[in-house]
C-alpha cells in the first residue's frame, strides 16, 4: 500500500538574478517519515526549506506541501505545519505557559484546547511545579525540547527544523530524538537539517544537497553501503568534497 506524501518537488527552482540557489530539485516526503535534508554551507537547502514553508517563493518548478501548492496557496501552508530553528525562537519573557497559550492562540486553537494542550505538554515534558518560570532560566536543552513541543501544539501534518539540536549536549539531543519519534509514530512528518551526522542516521531517508543540487537520496543504510563509508559522516564528506559554493 502506497503512502500518502505530505511533500512533493518536482523540478523546484530559485533563482537570485543570474545565481541558481536550488536548481532543479525533486523529491518526495511520506506522511510520518522523518526526512534528513542535509549539506554544508552554501548548498542551498536554507533556500529549499524556505520555499517548502511558504516564504519564498519559487522561480521554477512545481512543489506541494501538506497538499497546498507553494506557490498559490502560502498562507494554508503556514497554518499546517510546525516550525522551529537552532536560533531559539520562545520568548525568554514569557513563562513556559505564557509561551505556550501564546504560539497555540497564533496557530488558532481554541481556549478550551489551548487549556488541555497547556496542562499535557507540561506533565509531558515533566515541568509540573515550573508553570511560572521564565523560559530565560531554563537550560538550552530544555528549552529546545519546549519549542519543538509548542511547534507542533496544533498538530500540523509537518514540522520542520532547522539544526534544532545545535549546541545541545549529547544526552539532550537523544532525549530530543526521543520527542521526533513519538511524533513520527502519531503521524506528523518530520523534515529535519542537521549537522550531527549520527543523527542523519536516525532519518528515514536521507538527501544530501551539494551546490544546489541533490546529489543522493536514500535510506542511510544504503546510502553507506554505495559510497562505502563506515557511517554517514563518511558519505557526507564525500559529497561535500564536490562542492564549489561556501555561501548558502
Amino acid at each position: 500500500m502506497q503512502k500518502e506524501k505530505v511533500i512533493t518537488a518536482k523540478d523546484l527552482t530559485k533563482r537570485f538574478g543570474d545565481f541558481t540557489a536550488v536548481d532543479k530539485i525533486t523529491f518526495d516526503v511520506e506522511k510520518g517519515e522523518i526526512f534528513g535534508f542535509l549539506g554544508a554551507n552554501g548548498a542551498g537547502k536554507t533556500t529549499a526549506m524556505r520555499m517548502l514553508c511558504g516564504l519564498l517563493l519559487p522561480t521554477s518548478g512545481l512543489a506541494t506541501v501538506a497538499g497546498f501548492d507553494v506557490f498559490k496557496q502560502t498562507e494554508q501552508i503556514k497554518k499546517n505545519i510546525g516550525y522551529m530553528s537552532q536560533k531559539f525562537s520562545l520568548y525568554e519573557d514569557l513563562t513556559i505557559t505564557e509561551n505556550i497559550r501564546f504560539y497555540a492562540g497564533i496557530y488558532g486553537l481554541t481556549d478550551e484546547r489551548i487549556k488541555e494542550k497547556t496542562g499535557l505538554l507540561i506533565k509531558q515534558l515533566h515541568l509540573q511545579g515550573q508553570e511560572k518560570t521564565l523560559v530565560r532560566a531554563l537550560p538550552l536543552g530544555w528549552k529546545q525540547k519546549l519549542a519543538f513541543s509548542i511547534a507542533i501544539v496544533h498538530d500540523p501534518a509537518i514540522v520542520f527544523l532547522d539544526e534544532p539540536t545545535g549546541g545541545v549536549d549529547p544526552i539532550t539531543r537523544r532525549e530530543f530524538w526521543g520527542l521526533i519519534y513519538e511524533a513520527s509514530a502519531k503521524g506528523i512528518t518530520i523534515f529535519v537539517t542537521t549537522h550531527y551526522m549520527d543523527e542523519a542516521e536516525y532519518c528515514n531517508r536521507v538527501s544530501v544537497m551539494v551546490d544546489g543540487r541533490i546529489d543522493a537520496l536514500d535510506t542511510p543504510a544504503n546510502l553507506m553501503k554505495d559510497y562505502s563509508a563506515a557511517s554517514m559522516d563518511g558519505v557526507f564528506l564525500q559529497l561535500a568534497r564536490k562542492a564549489v559554493r561556501t555561501g548558502d
